[in-house]
């Protein structure tokens, strides 16, 4: 279930993301409104295009989040990868998007001040960040 919706969510969204999609979409409107005098502009009329467009935002939700989830993971492993494989990396960053918003916050924080060099900041103590992921 889970391959095949993943198939499925990556197709419509190579699809969606197509200017012929756009294009599409335009015209279908173009339709609905130019069909607009011929039903008098009725509740029924105004519906159609109401009922349509929330299916499919409701639907595309689902499969942006979809999407965005499944590239997310991926950059992270890519990205836990290189930590692994480059000399004097700190491994310890591996894993840290299962931090919480905070301490992940307070390393960000670290990491500039350690690296700020350019403006005189007063620096991060030798540590400070390695201290942080230590928490984990």
């Amino acid at each position: 279930m889970e391959r095949l919706f993943t198939r499925i969510a990556s197709a419509i969204s190579l699809v969606s993301g197509k200017p012929i999609t756009f294009v599409a979409a335009i015209l279908i409107i173009l339709i609905w409104g130019i069909t607009g005098p011929i039903f008098a502009f009725s509740d029924t009329w105004q519906l159609v295009v109401n009922t349509g467009t929330t299916i499919v935002t409701f639907l595309m939700v689902f499969l942006i989040q979809n999407t965005q989830n499944r590239d997310a993971a991926a950059m992270q492993a890519k990205l836990d990868e290189l930590l692994r494989a480059v000399p004097g990396a700190r491994e310890q960053f591996i894993g840290i998007e299962h931090m919480t918003d905070r301490e992940v916050e307070r390393i960000r924080e670290a990491l500039e001040r350690e690296s700020d060099d350019s403006q005189n900041a007063k620096r991060a103590p030798k540590g400070t960040v390695d201290r942080l992921l230590r928490r984990r």
